[in-house]
C-alpha cells in the first residue's frame, strides 16, 4: 500500500503574515523590489511570442503587478492572500499564472506549484519572482554574531531562502515543462542596519517564523547588530550594504507542441564522429 508523502514543515506563521502585510499597506508600504520585479515581469511576458488570455496574480502583495499587466493580459484572476495555501483554482482555467515576491513565505511550495500546474490549461506558462539566494545574508550574520557576543546563542532571526537548484527542481517535481530559473541580485545600500529594517517593516517583510524569539530583543544585542554590520558591510562612504536576490522562475504546463528530449540512443550522428570532424 502507497504510504501519503510527508507533509511539509510549517516554518512560517502565515496568519502574521497577513498581519504584518495589512500593517505595512497602512504605514505606507515600500515597494521598489515590487516595482522592480513587475516592470521585469512585464519585460519577460513581452518576450514569448503569445497572448494571454485568462491569467491570475498569486499572493503579490499591492496592486502594482495586475497594473502593470493591464493591457498585456486578456484579464488578470487577483488571488488574494490568506492564512491557507490552497488555491480556489478550477483545473485548466488558466493560460497564465504569475506571482511576485510572495512564494518566500509558503510552507509548501511544492504544493502551491501543484496547484497551479493543475489550474493551467495546456501550455500554460507560470511566471513568478520570489525572494531567494543570500538575500538578506548580512542582515543574517550580524544579527548572529551580535547574539552570540550578547546572549550566548543566535535565534531565528532572517527566514531560510531557497537557491536556484532547489527551485528548478521543485518545478519539475510538481509536472513543469521546460523549467528555467535565474537571479537578479539587487544590493540597496541604507544609512543603518535600523534604516533597513524600517525598510522591511515597511514590505511586511519582518520575521514571521514560527521558532522565532517570542520576547523583545534587548537593545543591547540590537546596537550591537548594528555596529556588526558596519564593521562588516559598510562602503568607504559608511553606507551599508543589502543583499535581495530576485530568483524567478517559469514552466509550461505540458503540451504535445512543445520540445521533446531525445531518447537516449536516438541520436542521428556519434559524439565520436563530431569530434573527428572538427579536428580535421
Amino acid at each position: 500500500m502507497a504510504s501519503n508523502p510527508p507533509a511539509a514543515p510549517i516554518l512560517f506563521d502565515r496568519a502574521l503574515l497577513g498581519v504584518r502585510l495589512a500593517r505595512a499597506q497602512r504605514e505606507g508600504a515600500a515597494t521598489f523590489l515590487l516595482d522592480r520585479t513587475a516592470e521585469d515581469m512585464v519585460d519577460r511576458l513581452q518576450a514569448v511570442s503569445r497572448s494571454f488570455t485568462a491569467a491570475a496574480d498569486v499572493w503579490t502583495p499591492g496592486a502594482g503587478l495586475v497594473e502593470a499587466l493591464h493591457g498585456r493580459v486578456g484579464s488578470v484572476e487577483t488571488v488574494a492572500f490568506t492564512d491557507s495555501e490552497s488555491l480556489a483554482l478550477l483545473p485548466e482555467s488558466l493560460d497564465l499564472a504569475v506571482s511576485a515576491l510572495a512564494f518566500q513565505f509558503v510552507n509548501d511550495l511544492p504544493g502551491v506549484l501543484a496547484q497551479i500546474r493543475r489550474a493551467l490549461k495546456p501550455d500554460g506558462l507560470l511566471l513568478a519572482a520570489m525572494l531567494g539566494g543570500d538575500t538578506l545574508t548580512e542582515l543574517r550574520q550580524s544579527f548572529a554574531a551580535a547574539e552570540a557576543e550578547c546572549e550566548g546563542g543566535a535565534s531565528p532571526r532572517v527566514a531560510p531562502f531557497a537557491d536556484l537548484r532547489d527551485i528548478g527542481a521543485l518545478l519539475q517535481r510538481a509536472g513543469f515543462a521546460l523549467p528555467v530559473t535565474d537571479v537578479d541580485r539587487v544590493v540597496v545600500r541604507y544609512a543603518s542596519a535600523f534604516a533597513l529594517m524600517q525598510d522591511l517593516r515597511r514590505m511586511g517583510a519582518t520575521n514571521v517564523l514560527r521558532e522565532r524569539r517570542h520576547t523583545p530583543t534587548r537593545r543591547a544585542t540590537m546596537l550591537r547588530m548594528a555596529e556588526i554590520y558596519g564593521e562588516r558591510f559598510a562602503d568607504p562612504d559608511g553606507r551599508i550594504r543589502a543583499t535581495f536576490d530576485i530568483v524567478w522562475l517559469s514552466g509550461w504546463a505540458p503540451h504535445e507542441s512543445q520540445p521533446k528530449p531525445l531518447k537516449p540512443g536516438s541520436a542521428k550522428a556519434s559524439l565520436e564522429a563530431a569530434v573527428k570532424g572538427s579536428k580535421r
